[in-house]
């Protein structure tokens, strides 16, 4: 891991812990880059702010201005979906993507855009806070139809650049093999392992960014202070950076008396101890990062880390702790029992559903019955293959996403990732009249309850539907 501190102007700690590849011996340093995955939403957001400062855009333009063939499923929510209204997580959208597979496909952004007609909306348009990835990649695209360079070019030019940042990138294509770069690990059946990168290219502006702890103390100082500014220049104006800082759109709290929480522009925005806090956590496969501003304090702290837990919000809350003069938390052991607990739980319920398995069941056919391309408007193709006696799901014809499935019960199958990091997840066959296989339903499960523990139990799923063609 690594953590930086900037306080009233100035960088007061940049330092790295641990190795970048487990047992390798290489240490981290302030300039080992790690993915920072959706502390990227609020590097698009300031891309924007510097278009609507040179009047190219407006943050209530309507999406069909600057993209005119893009389009929802519902035509009234099309015509009326501002670039506001993306940026603050409130079109109802959601995860219904897939998003632990959407991402790792070679589809350009246009054509992953251009997929959201045939998706339904999980909340109705503007009526409450769903979180959800591609509509960064929508505003990231904005950027390209607006001003002619790419999202990855343009973040390039007019924020890298100015900012003197070094090993920034927008990709990991752009990193190269001797790159003072960590390498991203999750536990797996109860043991901490390497695992392959996850490649954001199609949705960049969403998560894509690859920074080290260096590189985001200088984006942390141009936040604070004379917020827009770095070294005396000014990148955004301080207008465009109160309407990125400021609460947009309210995220509902269980208790009523919670402190407020809502979002900006690519931020979290909610209060500590009577003092406002503007924060976005990253996660993705591998990495996890969490940044912290209190503006009142002219603090900011930016945690890294190369395997997935939540120690980089209990070393935010030491440290914002520390400056308030108050140290009487001990963070690191509330977040530790808080882990022990969700992992206990996750388990419990895991082992549940492995209880309920009937293992007394054979398939209705046989295997080479379930053989096939699979087809969803949505979704595009599922190809259904043999290798030697097993059944073999390939999604996109991508090499990098293929499963073994392992019979269940009945005609339900568990799809065994050969991408490890991706775990196992249900689908299930089902046949017409005939009683030939007609459809095969995928479940993806959108946000584990611990991913320590596996990708189910999942509190939260979508499950696509596939017509045999």
């Amino acid at each position: 891991m690594a953590v930086g501190i900037v306080k009233d102007g100035e960088v007061v700690f940049a330092k790295g812990f641990g190795e970048k590849r487990l047992g390798s011996g290489e240490p981290v340093d302030a300039n080992t880059i790690f993915s920072i995955a959706s502390v990227s939403k609020n590097m698009t957001a300031a891309a924007l702010g510097i278009l609507v400062d040179e009047g190219k855009i407006g943050w209530d333009d309507k999406i069909t201005k600057h993209i005119p063939w893009f389009q929802l499923k519902d035509p009234w929510v099309t015509q009326e979906i501002t670039l506001r209204d993306a940026l603050t997580h409130r079109v109802g959208l959601g995860r219904i993507l897939g998003n632990r597979l959407q991402f790792m496909t070679a589809s350009p952004r246009d054509s992953v855009l251009y997929q959201m007609r045939y998706m339904d909306l999980e909340k109705p348009f503007r009526s409450e806070f769903v979180y959800n990835n591609i509509m960064y990649s929508l505003a990231g695209q904005i950027i390209e139809y607006t001003d002619g360079r790419t999202w990855d070019t343009f973040l390039k030019e007019a924020l890298f650049a100015p900012l003197e940042v070094n090993g920034t990138t927008t990709s990991i294509t752009q990193l190269k093999a001797n790159d003072n770069q960590a390498y991203p690990h999750q536990e797996i059946q109860g043991k901490v392992v390497p695992i392959s990168r996850r490649n954001w290219d199609n949705a960049g502006p969403a998560g894509g960014i690859n920074a080290s702890i260096s590189d985001l103390n200088k984006w942390m100082l141009m936040q604070l202070g004379t917020s827009g500014s770095y070294k005396g220049k000014t990148l955004i104006s301080t207008e465009q950076m109160n309407e990125i800082h400021k609460p947009q759109m309210v995220r509902s709290q269980s208790n009523a008396m919670a402190p407020q929480s809502s979002y900006g522009f690519g931020w979290t925005i909610t209060d500590y101890k009577g003092k406002r806090v503007i924060t976005h956590g990253g996660a993705t496969d591998g990495f996890n990062s969490a940044m912290y501003l209190m503006p009142e304090l002219d603090l900011g702290i930016i945690v890294v880390g190369n395997t997935f837990n939540s120690l980089g919000n209990a070393v935010a809350y030491q440290v914002m702790d520390a400056f308030l003069g108050e140290n009487g938390v001990d963070w690191n052991q509330r977040y530790l029992q808080w882990y022990k607990k969700s992992y206990e739980h996750a388990s419990a319920a895991r082992e549940e559903i492995h209880q309920a398995r009937n293992k007394k069941t054979i398939p209705s056919l046989e295997l080479d019955a379930y053989l096939g391309v699979y087809q969803s408007a949505g979704y595009g193709t599922i190809d259904v293959n043999k290798e030697g006696k097993d059944l073999v799901l390939r999604f996109w014809k991508s090499d990098n996403l293929e499963a073994k499935l392992e019979h269940w019960h009945y005609d339900t199958f568990r799809a065994i990732w050969k991408n490890p990091a991706q775990r196992e997840e249900f689908m299930q066959f089902h046949l017409n009249k005939e009683g030939k296989v007609a459809v095969l339903e995928f479940e993806f499960a959108l946000r584990p309850l611990l991913l320590q523990v596996g990708a189910y139990p999942s509190n939260y799923t979508h499950t696509e539907r596939f017509i045999k063609q």
